[in-house]
Formats: C-alpha cells, sequence, structure tokens
C-alpha cells in the first residue's frame, strides 16, 4: 500500500513539475468574397518577438494571394485587411498579388489573443480557382521563428494546425 501512494504522488509530481508549452492556433476560413487567416495563442502564457509565416509553395492546389484586380488571381480579389491584433504587429505584411508567401513580423502575443486578417485566396490548379475547399490548402505550410526557437508544420485537410512553441515561463 505504501509503495501504491508513494508511486501516485512521484507520477502527480512528475506530471504537475512538466513544463507548459506555449500553443498558437492557426486556422484559415474560406469565405467569400473574403478568406480569414486567424492566429490565436490559447495556452497560459505570452508568446514573444518572432515572425510567423503562411508559405503556400507546396500546397496541394498552386494557393496564391489574389490582393489586386490585375495579376495572377481570378475574378474577385480582396487586398490584405489586420482585422484583429495590430498592437501585435511590428509593421504590416507586404503582401502582393500573386504571392506564395506571407510573413508577419510580431512583438509579441498575449495568452488567448488573436491576430486576424482577411485576404483572398485563390488556388492554380483546380476547377473552382476562387474557392479553397477540401485538401486544397493541404501542403500549406505555417512557422514560427524567433531568437530562440523555430516550428513549422504542415495543414490539411482541416485548414488548422497548432504550433507549439518555448517553454511558458513560471
Amino acid at each position: 500500500m505504501r509503495n501504491s501512494i508513494l508511486s501516485a504522488v512521484v507520477i502527480g509530481t512528475i506530471a504537475f513539475s512538466s513544463p507548459a508549452l506555449a500553443e498558437i492556433r492557426v486556422e484559415f476560413i474560406e469565405g467569400a468574397p473574403k478568406d480569414r487567416f486567424v492566429f490565436t495563442n490559447f495556452s497560459d502564457c505570452d508568446i514573444g518577438a518572432g515572425i510567423f509565416k503562411i508559405d503556400f509553395t507546396n500546397s496541394n492546389a498552386g494557393l496564391i494571394f489574389d490582393v489586386s484586380g490585375s495579376g495572377a488571381g481570378v475574378e474577385v480579389f480582396q487586398p490584405f485587411e489586420l482585422t484583429s491584433g495590430a498592437e501585435f504587429l511590428t509593421t504590416l505584411p507586404i503582401i502582393s498579388d500573386g504571392d506564395q508567401l506571407a510573413v508577419l513580423d510580431i512583438s509579441g502575443l498575449k495568452t488567448n489573443a488573436s491576430i486576424a486578417f482577411t485576404i483572398d485566396v485563390d488556388d492554380t490548379l483546380g476547377a473552382r480557382a476562387i474557392t479553397v475547399s477540401d485538401s486544397e490548402i493541404s501542403g500549406t505550410t505555417v512557422s514560427f521563428q524567433s531568437e530562440s526557437t523555430t516550428v513549422s508544420t504542415v495543414m490539411e485537410e482541416e485548414a488548422e494546425v497548432k504550433l507549439s512553441l518555448q517553454e511558458c515561463d513560471a
């Protein structure tokens, strides 16, 4: 009995003393006429300065940003529009028509805070270029880089990923 209690205490101590990770949820939400990206810090600690990247280079549908009426996009276009989290960006990203990479330079991201923006995303390989659905977002790489960490993951059909960053400071 005594060994069982001791084992339970040791296991409980290990479980509670494990460092918590800072986690960011990145979502792509298909919409008409605007698509939306949302970066949310759903961990128990703030995230420090760094750079988020959305890279369509290896996406299944050859995705591009369609931000102007003349260029690589199809039909409707929507320029980059920040909808929340301006206080966390050091500068607004520059995204040109036909780009496959968006870079967001952040000063940090507080617990439960979000950075969100709308833009038009078109596929260059599918039958309906103005709609990104199902597996077309698959292969898109989302990453975060800071002085102390680099984390990268690939989106699948769900169009949502989690980035596990550094350990939270106690």
